[in-house]
């Protein structure tokens, strides 16, 4: 079990956390483990094979980009997007690639990257496994790895302790669930996010937590930035272009004129969260928050808080985090955030109840309001698929996310509006959601077989 809130906030790049990120992170441990064998200079060829949702959307996620670009030695939270086509040109003009910049080999995609579209591994919907093979063709090393969300990457044996492991780690405060976070912060007298700064301090020693969660948010913002500056047309048939821009100076214009609209406050919104996630899906650097398809409500959220909060203080973004951390990790625990394992709902679901628990303990919230109002921001979200249309994150997923956002603000409220008692506990609608994608047809999960993905045509 992952426990750091760093294991859910995680720079990289578009357009998927999972299918994107998540291989590029597989084929570099892949590479680390040839070296540490001291098999890296026998290898003569590299085959990787794609199961699943992996397969089915991997050409519109980006997937087999992210495995050439981790197989050349880039990290998703150091390559520089501005770089990416002109290495992936350079593997595809020459056939060959330098394994972690240094070992040449041949590698065509057509032959060496396979898409196996009717095999789902048992273990999990993302399962891709990498053989290296010296120059009379025998396998040398196979590694299998699983890409659970959020960039998350494990082994078959990493997968099990995943399921199995305990919270007892050296931390001050184990939770297994909401309701031992909400009974140790009463008993210790502690908020949410001071709870979690305890964990993170112990989780890392010597870190500056505040600099690091200050890290995360100059980069959520950047991305609302750039998304907000640059326009043209978004990558794959569809030719999809950017909204944000023209939103962006419509909703200056309205400012300068003194505009008068109650609800342009939701513009400003959806704005925010549509900017990150077209800067997503054009591959630009962004937080998985907790993913890179819902990477927009969380940024969007916190950026409504400070814009239109007159509360709002630097001391907020870190409580902010912090506390969407915790219900992040709760999720992660006993749920997925995988939209190939559950649906949508573990992501922009996932998202919109943490946005609305940080929120909620921005705006002065108690413990007990906090938890109601992550309910509510997952309750609202039971039951929703994952269908893009041409396995694309782009329809409906950068929609969703304004959608997302705005619906945990309304989480946030509703909840600072009662007294923390509630009927539905958090526990219970992480429980509901988990059962709730378990029993969804894989054609609504990240697969891109079902719903709008069938019903509408892609190009």
């Amino acid at each position: 079990m992952t426990l750091s809130l760093f294991d859910l906030f995680k720079i990289g790049i578009g357009p998927s956390s999972s299918h994107t990120v998540g291989p590029m992170v597989a084929a570099r441990r892949f590479l680390d483990e040839l070296v540490t064998l001291g098999k890296l200079n026998q290898l003569e060829r590299v085959r990787v094979d794609l199961f699943g949702s992996l397969a089915l959307t991997g050409k519109g996620h980006s997937t087999d980009s992210a495995i050439i670009l981790g197989l050349l030695g880039e990290r998703p939270d150091r390559i520089d997007p501005a770089n990416v086509a002109s290495l992936l040109d350079a593997v595809a003009t020459t056939r060959q690639m330098k394994l972690g910049g240094s070992r040449l080999v041949n590698f065509t995609v057509e032959s060496d990257l396979c898409f196996n579209k009717q095999t789902f591994l048992p273990e999990h919907a993302n399962g891709l496994s990498f053989l290296a093979f010296d120059a009379n063709g025998m396998v040398l090393h196979e590694s299998t790895f699983f890409s659970i969300g959020g960039g998350i990457v494990c082994s078959r044996d990493e997968l099990v302790l995943q399921q199995i492991q305990s919270t007892l780690l050296n931390v001050p405060f184990p939770f297994a669930n909401a309701n031992d976070l909400e009974k140790l912060c009463d008993q210790n007298g502690l908020s949410v996010a001071q709870l979690m700064r305890a964990n993170e301090v112990a989780l890392h020693p010597g870190l500056d937590i505040d600099a690091k969660l200050m890290q995360i948010w100059d980069v959520m913002h950047s991305a609302i930035e750039r998304g907000c500056a640059s326009s043209g047309v978004l990558p794959g048939a569809q030719k999809l272009r950017r909204r944000a821009p023209a939103l962006f100076n419509e909703l200056i214009g309205r400012s300068k004129r003194g505009s008068a609209d109650q609800f342009e406050m939701m513009d400003w919104v959806s704005l925010y969260a549509m900017a990150v996630n077209e800067e997503n899906a054009a591959g630009g650097r962004v937080v998985t928050a907790p993913t890179n398809g819902a990477a927009g409500v969380i940024p969007a959220v916190l950026n409504y808080y400070l814009q239109f909060s007159t509360a709002a203080t630097d001391e907020g973004i870190a409580e902010f985090l912090l506390t969407a951390g915790a219900v992040g990790l709760l999720y992660q625990r006993n749920a997925s955030i995988s939209a190939a394992e559950v649906g949508c709902q573990g992501e922009i679901g996932v998202a919109c109840s943490m946005a609305a628990a940080g929120l909620c303990a921005v705006l002065g919230g108690t413990v007990g309001q906090i938890e109601n109002a992550a309910e509510i921001g997952m309750e609202h979200n039971l039951g929703l698929t994952c269908d893009p249309i041409g396995g694309l994150v782009q329809v409906p997923c950068i929609e969703r996310n304004t959608m997302g956002a705005v619906k945990a603000i309304n989480a946030a409220r509703l909840a600072l509006r009662g007294d923390g008692k509630h009927l539905v506990s958090l526990d219970s609608v992480i429980s509901t959601m988990l059962q709730t994608g378990r029993d969804m047809q894989s054609n609504y999960k990240e697969t891109s077989l079902g719903g709008l993905a069938v019903n509408v045509v892609a190009c």
